[in-house]
């Protein structure tokens, strides 16, 4: 793999210090011009792209300063490190006002000039990535506040155009937390039915008979505390949409009053007798599988086949990963706008944590887990500090969720080595956690040598601070 050349310019009359620092700079692998006075940086600066300006500030014809507000007019994002006599450090913080990377005081100490230098080149590099990641996040990567490139969510995308003019029932499954509902919106926003009401329930959250007032109402005493009656969500949705989440968790007997409205379009408030026309579209979600609900004899076949006129999968985040880090950008802009903040983006070993983690959580979890960065963040960009340790040492595995190996050996589907990989690996995480990182301390409590923890750190591709 080819490795980025970086060029610097060098900016300096005396010829002894120009010439000194261009042979250091050239040892430690950068490609080095050099200009001998503020007018000649000007005419390199037009006909080639350098990565940093190295520039004394007093200087014959053109000085540091005038030099350094021409860089700034043309590039903003060029980073530019001046160079000054002890004695006049206040031309230095005149030029950091003006938008320098840093300074360095004459006589000056290379390993420090050098760190400068690394540090503004990392900075720069991390600023390109983000905008690189901005400008990703284009329109084309966003549908209805949907985010997504992957081809799997082009695909969503694309048969939300195709069905969202229609009234079929719709029936959008997917694990927690991968955005069921924000598809749903979706649909009903590009629907003719747009202008009317999006309402939206989780049938998991309220019991039978709590459940069966919100979605049909209630006439005035058909039970305690019914002082009046009610209209339920079927009648508030007129004309609109009504999306009906974790589907699966409804009762038997709420399932056949579903069935009913559906296929009659009609519903009764409990105590009531009157039937109430409706004129709702039904779109509805699960995080379980309906058809082997179906063969356990827990959801009905007949309402499934209403409501699986169309079906959408949706992909957990760690089937469209490449996704990441568009999802983490996007939720950075809304947490910098919540928290008034200008975070510009993430250090790199966080992107690779989050790449590495398996997102048990899917995209509601890396939401919670940028907005925690941003809440927690002092610096200008989210580092692994702002992380909880779950990411950082990619806490997933089957054993720290607590697969049982006396039910997988009784099925006939245990794997031994891999069961004992994800023991050790989830052992190992949490003495890491608890020796903040520290290889030397967890192989002490452990009770292996340092060599070995090495060597099973690397194996399970585990993230530490130290």
């Amino acid at each position: 793999m080819l490795q980025q050349v970086i060029n610097i310019l060098i900016v300096d009359d005396d010829l002894s210090l120009r010439k000194m620092l261009a042979f250091v700079l050239t040892k430690e692998g950068y490609r080095v011009q050099e200009a001998v006075n503020g007018v000649d940086a000007l005419k390199k600066l037009k006909g080639r792209y350098f990565d940093l300006v190295i520039s004394d500030i007093r200087m014959p014809d053109l000085n540091g300063i005038e030099l350094l507000k021409k860089i700034k007019s043309h590039d903003q994002d060029l980073p530019v490190i001046m160079i000054t006599a002890y004695a006049a450090t206040n031309d230095a913080i005149e030029a950091m006002k003006l938008g320098a990377e840093d300074y360095i005081t004459k006589p000056f100490n290379l390993d420090e000039l050098k760190i400068i230098i690394s540090k503004s080149l990392h900075k720069k590099n991390i600023e390109r990535e983000n905008v690189a990641l901005k400008e990703k996040l284009s329109d084309k990567e966003k549908f209805e506040n949907i985010v997504g490139a992957d081809p799997k969510m082009h695909k969503i995308f694309e048969l939300i155009d195709t069905i969202a003019q229609t009234d079929s029932t719709v029936l959008i499954s997917g694990e927690s937390g991968t955005g069921k509902e924000l598809i749903a919106r979706a649909i009903h926003s590009k629907s003719s039915r747009s202008a009317q009401k999006f309402i939206s329930i989780n049938c998991g959250a309220l019991p039978e008979n709590l459940l069966e007032s919100e979605l049909f109402g209630h006439k005035k005493g058909a039970f305690t505390d019914a002082y009046q009656d009610k209209e339920g969500l079927f009648e508030s949705a007129s004309r609109g949409t009504l999306f009906l989440d974790e589907i699966s968790e409804m009762s038997q007997k709420m399932q056949v009053k579903i069935l009913r409205a559906i296929q009659e379009k009609v519903i009764r408030r409990v105590g009531g007798n009157q039937e109430i026309q409706i004129d709702v579209r039904i779109i509805t979600a699960t995080n379980r599988d309906l058809v082997e609900s179906m063969e356990k004899g827990e959801f009905r076949s007949d309402l499934y086949y209403r409501l699986n006129v169309i079906s959408i999968k949706v992909p957990p985040l760690r089937e469209r990963k490449d996704d990441i880090p568009i999802l983490m950008q996007h939720f950075l802009q809304r947490y910098n706008k919540k928290f008034v903040k200008d975070i510009q983006g993430f250090e790199k070993k966080v992107l690779e944590c989050f790449q590495n983690y398996n997102w048990p959580g899917n995209v509601r979890e890396l939401e919670n887990f940028v907005e925690r960065g941003v809440a927690l963040e002092k610096g200008s960009v989210i580092s692994t500090d702002s992380l909880p340790s779950e990411v950082i040492y990619n806490l997933d595995t089957p054993a720290a969720t607590g697969a049982d190996w006396q039910i997988m050996l009784s099925r006939g589907d245990l794997d031994l080595t891999r069961y004992i990989d994800d023991i050790s690996k989830s052992i190992i995480v949490r003495g890491l956690e608890l020796n903040s990182g520290n290889i030397k301390k967890t192989a002490a409590a452990l009770q292996i040598n340092y060599r070995s923890l090495r060597y099973l750190i690397e194996k399970f591709n585990l993230k530490y601070h130290s």
